[in-house]
């Protein structure tokens, strides 16, 4: 499976938009459009037409078939005066906004979408106007070639016909190459490697040079890979709903009301008898894999979250909820609240939420008493196309040991995580709720390894952060060893009571 021309033309602009050191509203100005018409084509929102093709090729100075042939082949007909100075790509964000006032990302909000009622949420939307036939489609686009499915140790370019090249220079012996791990070729995963491999030809194989590059596009890169596994999706999400004033930091560097459960736990009484010589035990820290990576699989909101008062919990919703939570009074087991010390009424979170009234029906505590909530329709699949790319790439990377490719992947997640809150890094997304839901489900996933540990017999000593677990026990009879998803991996090995 290939990415279809449409699909491929916006990976090209993309990749030579940052080459270049253009911005949209560059572009726009080029073709006679504005930067939300550009933008939009970019998002799949609406098609590029064949008169488009046309005149981004003469803007760029090249065949419209070069453009149409895939990025690698597209940047190496790249004129070279229309490289930006620096000589690599700016790595704006593609949807930055030109300098119009009146188009920016608070001011003009994406698709907005209402807020979806529970019994509604599993409408679908409408679907994506049909192509044109001026379209950039695979009927009308004529002969061009399949996007690149190049990944980091393949060949990073195309090479031209043979009456179009330079006389070649002698060829340099390549250092041996690993046997790779054949993976099913699919669209979304492509475009990252396409990425990969674009940034190992524009720093001649320079991995630490690469990798560097491709970690600074991380940001637009992700929120691409973000809209591309969004087209044809069951839901339109709301980007830019209004705020809640709890969801709005008190400051610059402050922080807003929303509690993320954060662990930094350790079994006190345990510890107090390591220290009397009461107790000696080996312990493994263990390591949760890409936790932010395993906690995109989580219960978002997909509009504007509602507000309502009381009542029972309804898992057809996601957004916060203020509770009073219930007297923790498991030693051997942290509270899914985490840190926290004050008593009384809190903001928290839907994975939270769920955890709690979870831990109810174990009996380890009261449920929670909800006092209001802030929700909306909610679904559990708005990032899992996108987290199975991630998640695919990242096993590949890993066993072809492609660091480049992997270091990628990670900073794709974790920094979209971190700044799809209110951050200057992203423009595209504004949702601090999802942020919040996000982490907290990380804290949630680790919390219920811990009780998996504890229910299998281990003893656990300690947690905290997003992945680390301390355990006394034969730990490998419960939890799978290696560095997938569903794995965990031994950091350190410690003796308590020494």
């Amino acid at each position: 499976m290939v990415m279809s021309t449409e699909e491929t033309l916006r990976v090209t602009v993309t990749a030579i938009t940052h080459r270049t050191g253009e911005q949209q509203a560059d572009v726009a100005a080029a073709l006679g459009l504005t930067q939300s018409q550009i933008s939009r084509r970019q998002r799949g929102l609406a098609s590029w037409t064949l008169a488009d093709c046309d005149c981004l090729a003469a803007h760029w100075g090249m065949p419209v078939l070069d453009l149409l042939a895939g990025p690698t082949h597209a940047l190496t007909r790249l004129p070279a005066d229309r490289v930006a100075a620096d000589g690599q790509q700016t790595l704006l964000p593609l949807d930055t906004p030109g300098p119009t006032p009146a188009v920016t990302a608070r001011s003009t909000p994406a698709r907005r979408a209402a807020d979806p009622d529970p019994a509604s949420a599993a409408a679908p939307v409408e679907p994506a106007p049909a192509a044109s036939p001026r379209s950039a489609s695979t009927r009308s686009a004529p002969a061009q070639a399949p996007a690149d499915v190049a990944t980091a140790r393949t060949a990073p370019a195309r090479r031209a016909p043979a009456a179009e090249q330079a006389p070649a220079a002698p060829a340099a012996v390549a250092p041996p190459v690993p046997k790779r791990v054949p993976t099913p070729a699919g669209p979304l995963t492509d475009r990252i490697r396409a990425r990969v491999a674009e940034e190992l030809a524009a720093h001649d194989g320079d991995l630490d040079a690469a990798r560097a590059a491709l970690v600074k596009s991380a940001v637009p890169d992700v929120m691409a890979l973000f809209s591309a596994s969004r087209v044809g999706g069951r839901y339109e999400h709301s980007q830019f709903p209004p705020t809640a004033g709890i969801l709005q930091k008190a400051s610059q560097k402050g922080a807003d009301q929303i509690w993320e459960g954060r662990p930094k736990w350790r079994a006190e009484e345990l510890h107090r008898a390591a220290r009397g010589g009461h107790v000696r035990l080996d312990v493994t820290a263990l390591d949760m894999n890409a936790a932010y990576l395993a906690a995109l699989k989580t219960w978002l909101p997909i509009g504007k979250l509602v507000h309502s008062e009381g009542g029972d919990h309804n898992p057809k919703r996601s957004g916060v909820h203020r509770v009073t939570p219930a007297v923790w009074e498991t030693p051997d087991l942290p509270s899914p609240l985490g840190a926290r010390k004050e008593p009384g009424d809190l903001w928290i979170t839907e994975p939270t939420l769920r955890l709690l009234l979870r831990c109810a029906k174990l009996g380890f505590c009261d449920a929670p008493v909800i006092h209001e909530s802030l929700t909306s329709g909610a679904s559990e699949g708005l990032l899992e196309k996108m987290r199975r790319t991630l998640a695919e790439v990242r096993r590949e990377a890993i066993a072809n040991g492609d660091d480049a490719a992997n270091e990628y992947v990670k900073s794709m997640y974790s920094k979209f995580v971190s700044t799809i809150g209110e951050s200057t890094a992203n423009r595209e997304i504004r949702r601090p709720d999802w942020m919040h839901i996000i982490r907290s489900q990380a804290f949630a996933n680790l919390w219920l390894k811990a009780h998996k540990a504890h229910t299998a017999g281990l003893t656990v000593v300690e947690m905290s952060g997003t992945d680390e677990l301390h355990v006394a026990g034969d730990w490998q009879q419960v939890f799978p060893e290696g560095r997938d998803l569903t794995q965990v991996k031994a950091k350190t090995i410690y003796t308590l009571g020494e």
